[in-house]
């Protein structure tokens, strides 16, 4: 454990927070918010940067607090984070780490940006090549369904065992944004789809997938629970027996949700 010091908020939405530490100024937690129109959206996402002694010749290594969960296909449940611009990804030119022009706040952005995007299906290496297609838009709706409700369990586990240093920021946020994480269910178990290539109504279907309701059901009752403690307020029309016909159960992490390796 480190001591940690000044918290930075980077980027004008307030989206990006990271914090140093007093006695290891190698070390930086950075904690970023999903994007609108995303899977993600809502959602909070924690990184711990290591700066080596080779820095800035080497890139910084970066590690997720993944909870043992695959919300992305960049992202591993080991913590290793794919990105060409920390060399753990094939790339060139301005897309790899370069020591005269790359910067803390480029890695950040990009991972914000090129990693938690609407569409994490095509982060898979080739999977690319699928994009517009009747296949991939299935697949990438699925995907999406599922990288959701990947970040609902990820908020869980943040609010149960935030970082240190960012217990304020992991509070904070979702006593900010708890009530839209709920509306936005809310909306899904109604048959909104989830942001992505599938919902375009180009060849997939309009609505989400009754797997993906059923699920919710399971957990939005829990996370529901977990706002409430901190003071968001109108949970209680998200608790047991609220949301319809199915039974409502505790989150079950190994059931919830297909892996999304799989």
């Amino acid at each position: 454990d480190h001591k940690p010091c000044t918290r930075v908020h980077l980027c004008n939405a307030g989206t990006i927070y990271v914090r140093a530490f007093e006695d290891r100024m190698d070390l930086l937690r950075a904690a970023m918010v999903g994007a609108a129109g995303s899977p993600y959206h809502d959602g909070l996402f924690l990184f711990d940067l290591h700066l080596p002694a080779t820095y800035p010749a080497a890139p910084p290594e970066v590690y997720y607090h993944s909870f043992g969960l695959r919300v992305n296909p960049n992202l591993y449940p080991s913590g290793t984070v794919c990105l060409s611009l920390l060399n753990t990804f094939d790339g060139e030119g301005v897309e790899v780490w370069s020591p005269a022009r790359s910067t803390l706040l480029q890695v950040l952005v990009s991972i914000q940006g090129l990693v938690l995007t609407a569409d994490p299906y095509y982060n898979e290496a080739g999977y690319d090549a699928y994009a517009g297609t009747p296949g991939g838009r299935r697949n990438a709706a699925s995907y999406a369904e599922n990288a959701c409700l990947l970040t609902l369990r990820s908020a869980l586990h943040l609010l149960r065992r935030p970082p240190r240093g960012f217990e304020g920021v992991v509070g904070a946020h979702f006593r900010r944004r708890g009530a839209h994480v709920l509306a936005a269910c809310e909306s899904y178990l109604r048959g909104t789809r989830v942001a992505g290539d599938g919902g375009d109504g180009g060849g997939g279907e309009r609505t989400c997938s009754a797997g993906f309701r059923l699920a919710l059901r399971n957990v939005v009752p829990v996370l529901a629970a977990a706002f409430a403690e901190i003071g968001v307020e109108g949970c209680e029309r998200f608790g047991d027996g609220e949301l319809g016909q199915c039974s409502l159960t505790a989150i079950d992490d190994s059931a919830a949700s297909a892996d999304a390796s799989d």
